[in-house]
């Protein structure tokens, strides 16, 4: 059974930090693509930031100020998140994909407001 469990999510203020991380269970955690989307209230989910053993990729929203890494001696992925903005606001939700297959995790909301 795979598994993916996300942690970390909070209420932080405008300017502030905050750490993702999400463990997996169940998959050949080393060979998937991992990522992070979000999504916010009556928006679509969307790609924040994905890591794969070649490197990195993200959202031009966060560039420069979130940070995708992953473990594959632990099977996790951490997300780190600086100069966080109101519009960072959204249910952050863990990702693995390999081809055809995609898993996600339940989600783990993130509010930014003073």
């Amino acid at each position: 059974q795979v598994r993916l469990v996300e942690s970390g999510g909070g209420l932080v203020q405008p300017g502030g930090s905050l750490r993702l991380s999400c463990a997996a269970s169940g998959i050949f955690f080393s060979i998937y693509t991992m990522g992070w989307y979000r999504q916010a209230p009556g928006k679509e989910r969307e790609l924040v930031a994905t890591v794969t053993n070649a490197g990195t990729k993200y959202a031009d929203s966060v560039l420069g100020r979130f940070t995708i890494s992953r473990d594959n001696a632990e099977n996790t992925v951490t997300l780190q998140m600086s100069s966080l903005k109101p519009e960072d606001t959204a249910v952050y939700y863990c990702n693995a994909e390999l081809v055809a297959k995609k898993y996600w995790g339940q989600g783990t909301q993130v509010t930014v407001s003073s």
